[in-house]
Formats: C-alpha cells, sequence, structure tokens
C-alpha cells in the first residue's frame, strides 16, 4: 500500500512546472495523470461551489480556469486532508494578485485566498519583498517569488494580530494558498469601507492612525498600501486587509510607505468633512 505522504511525494514528482496552466497555458493534460486524477476525485465533491454544481448560481468557469491550476489543486487537496478545509464554494472578492473564496471547515467558514501564478501578476511587487530582513536572498524565479509573497501576508497577519490589531486571523498556507478568518455573515461578505455610507467618519479615522501606528510601534511593520479600498467595515469596526505587502521598519522605503499611508487615511477623512492634518496625524504616529 502507499502512503499518504508517499503519495504526496508521487504527486509532487509529476508537477512539471513548465506546463502548468497558471503559467498561461491552457491546457489540462495533466488532469487524465492517474495520481493527478486520482486526487481530484477525491477531491472534487468538496469543490462543487467552484465547479458550478453546488447551491450557489454564481460560477464563471474561467474563473475555475484561471485559478484552478494543477499545483492549486494541489495545495487545496493537502489542506482538506490536514482538516483545514472543508469546501470551497464561491469567490468573494477578486483582484489583480488573488481571489478569496467563501470556504468551510469543522470550524466554521474560511477565506481563502488564492494568489495567481501569472509572470505578469508580481512583476511590480518585488520592491515590497527586496529590503526586508526577513525574506533575504531572494531570487528572481516567479514561483519563488509568489510564494514567499504568500508566506509574507501569512507572517504580517500574525504580527499585527499579536499586536491586538483588527485583521483576520491567518490559519495556514500552503504554496500560493493562504486560508484566513471569514469576515461577514451568511448573506455575504463584510463590504469595504469604499462602499459604505459612512455615519461616523471621524471614529473610523481615529481608529486607522491607531492602526498606523501600533502597527509601527509595536509591530515594527508599515503596511504600504492603506486606503479605503482594504478597510473592510465588519462588525460596526474597521478590519485591515491585504496586508502581503507590508513592510518592517527597517526595509529601506519604510518610511516613504508610512508617509503615503497616512497621507491616504488623511485624504479619506478629510473628504468625509473630518479635520485630519497631515503634519499633525504623522507627528501622532511617530510619537506614539
Amino acid at each position: 500500500m502507499t502512503s499518504d505522504d508517499d503519495f504526496d511525494e508521487d504527486i509532487e514528482e509529476q508537477i512539471d512546472v513548465k506546463s502548468m496552466h497558471g503559467e498561461g497555458g491552457e491546457s489540462t493534460e495533466w488532469m487524465d495523470q492517474p495520481k493527478m486524477k486520482k486526487m481530484f476525485q477525491e477531491i472534487e465533491h468538496r469543490l462543487q461551489g467552484v465547479l458550478g454544481t453546488g447551491q450557489y448560481d454564481w460560477v464563471d468557469r474561467r474563473v475555475f480556469d484561471q485559478v484552478f491550476d494543477k499545483s492549486t489543486l494541489l495545495s487545496i487537496y493537502k489542506l482538506m486532508r490536514q482538516g483545514v478545509i472543508d469546501t470551497v464554494e464561491f469567490p468573494i472578492a477578486s483582484g489583480k494578485e488573488a481571489h478569496v473564496f467563501y470556504a468551510t471547515s469543522i470550524d466554521g467558514p474560511r477565506a481563502v485566498k488564492i494568489f495567481h501564478t501569472s509572470n505578469a501578476v508580481f512583476k511590480g511587487l518585488t520592491k515590497y519583498i527586496e529590503g526586508d530582513p526577513r525574506f533575504g536572498g531572494l531570487k528572481r524565479r516567479h514561483r519563488e517569488l509568489v510564494t514567499i509573497w504568500v508566506r509574507k501576508e501569512h507572517r504580517n497577519l500574525k504580527r499585527l494580530e499579536n499586536s491586538g490589531l483588527r485583521v483576520p486571523s491567518a490559519f495556514e498556507v500552503n504554496r500560493n494558498v493562504l486560508v484566513m478568518e471569514y469576515l461577514g455573515s451568511n448573506d455575504g461578505p463584510s463590504p469595504r469601507l469604499r462602499d459604505i455610507k459612512i455615519e461616523n467618519p471621524k471614529y473610523i479615522f481615529e481608529q486607522l492612525v491607531n492602526f498606523i501606528q501600533v502597527s509601527w510601534k509595536d509591530a515594527d511593520l508599515v503596511h504600504a498600501d492603506l486606503s479605503e479600498y482594504n478597510v473592510l467595515w465588519h462588525n460596526d469596526e474597521p478590519w485591515i486587509i491585504d496586508v502581503g505587502q507590508a513592510v518592517k521598519s527597517a526595509h529601506p522605503n519604510s518610511e516613504e510607505f508610512l508617509i503615503r499611508d497616512v497621507r491616504n487615511i488623511c485624504n479619506w477623512a478629510s473628504k468625509k468633512g473630518v479635520e485630519a492634518p497631515f503634519e499633525e496625524t504623522l507627528l501622532r504616529v511617530l510619537e506614539g
């Protein structure tokens, strides 16, 4: 008999990175490989949502073809066998770097963030990795860059949560797949700050200033892309998402990124009628 670990290793050996769908091709011949076919058959019933055969009438086959390449399905397979997730259902967010799917687990709903593996996606993101002391010796191979980026988001979420900040809990990572806390309800994901009517913008502004301050002073991180697009309104509080680009203060551009984050939230608050002078706000962050 072949053990589970041996089965995993056998599947790994059959993955030809150059032939992967995620590198831009449309080929799915790998689905006919015996061990890959066995793997997919084992988890197919748990992917009914993304395959369009489940209870959710959303499916766009192009999303499946774009996101679920051979390597990604192997990661999903491993996470399912580890008990991290049970099913993957439907997309709740999408962007140039990733799709986020609603998933289930024995411990409740989860958000599964699947990072795209096409070469074009991460070309402009090396500036957020190079110079970060946690990821020294970066090689330029694209696959390694994607893997590092996902690990980076996972670690950043952990650091921010450990500092008491409102970010989704990060549960597990495997290659280009990150499993996180789901922020939302049965009716759908929590909305972005940009997409809701703001009743108390001053309160939200103060919360965002506090996030930047604690992140900088305690977690030793700067978000580097903070805006109304990556703040979710969840349980009547702002929650920060998309922290993959966050860098430590030792990064050569960390102060530039900090200034940009402060300016972004001051500009947002000013448009909402809140008095939010940039220089004074930056001084509050720096002096703590």
